[in-house]
């Protein structure tokens, strides 16, 4: 099933939802990574969450990251999402294990220990914006909802979730992002509270065959919840040579000219598809020349 993401309202727009089924994502981050289960977990919530909130960016030319700094075997993680919701992403260590929680589910939080989340909007054009907040449990979900509380004062309802199977693939994968916009009421707030504290896992109802919109109006039953728009998304890394050879040249002049005496071929590689770009000698020296004319 093709991963896609939904943007809706419900309450007369006093509740804003975004939903993403993003089991392809998390799959394709495990495959190119080599991710064990648990960091198959805590890499595609963070993939999740980027995806929904880098969607929400109003310029085109925008991009949003989540990074992740905690003190836990996982090291930093970080994704990185497009104004389409087309993400990428890596963590520091992929083959990473913990035992299972008491419940027999994965310990994201020990995983990830205490730390930083940090969220950084590019809007393409003009300064970067950036918040950082303490993270509250390393469970991630909890974590953006508190982001969102503590840098934007927007009440948040928060669900990310990520099934992995016996033998290591992601069996289902998604989760939610719904917010009170201002004018919304106590009662309407308490009224969602309970709702999805009622609520299964978002990897539950989706391993049921439930689909996004599904679990969107089983959860905003009543609200009069609509659907704004839907649209594929997916784990698309956005590198090129001739992106590695301009940061290659943003080094300067000396660390190039360094590269290019030393006679060997220079190996840079992406942190996000682990694509490999070579560059021999004469190629180093023709960045250099081009540097040194400008």
């Amino acid at each position: 099933m093709e991963d896609y993401l939904i943007r809706g309202i419900a309450a007369g727009g006093l509740v804003t939802v975004s939903a993403l089924q993003s089991a392809g994502i998390v799959e394709r981050a495990r495959q190119i990574h080599g991710l064990q289960p648990l960091a198959s977990a805590a890499l595609g919530r963070t993939l999740t969450a980027a995806s929904m909130m880098g969607d929400a960016l109003k310029s085109d030319e925008g991009s949003l990251t989540i990074q992740i700094r905690g003190d836990g075997p996982l090291g930093a993680i970080t994704a990185v999402s497009d104004s389409r919701g087309n993400v990428r992403g890596y963590l520091q260590n992929p083959e990473a294990q913990l035992p299972l929680k008491a419940d027999g589910k994965l310990d994201v939080g020990a995983g990830v220990g205490q730390g930083l989340l940090t969220v950084i909007k590019d809007p393409g054009k003009g300064e970067p914006f950036s918040g950082k907040v303490l993270l509250r449990s390393g469970e991630i979900a909890e974590d953006i909802a508190g982001y969102y509380a503590e840098s934007e004062q927007i009440p948040t309802v928060c669900a990310l979730g990520v099934l992995v199977a016996r033998d290591r693939t992601v069996a289902a994968a998604g989760g939610y992002l719904v917010q009170l916009a201002p004018g919304a009421t106590d009662q309407l707030a308490e009224r969602l509270e309970q709702s999805f504290s009622r609520l299964e896992s978002v990897t539950a109802l989706l391993s049921r065959g439930l689909s996004i919109e599904q679990i969107m109006e089983q959860a905003l039953e009543g609200l009069d919840f609509t659907v704004l728009e839907r649209r594929p998304a997916a784990y698309e890394c956005k590198c090129s040579r001739q992106k590695v050879e301009r940061a290659l040249i943003s080094m300067g002049a000396k660390e190039l000219a360094e590269l290019a005496q030393s006679g060997e071929p220079i190996e840079a590689g992406c942190q996000f598809c682990n694509q490999n770009y070579v560059f021999e000698p004469q190629e180093v020296q023709l960045m250099l020349d081009k540097l040194e004319r400008k």
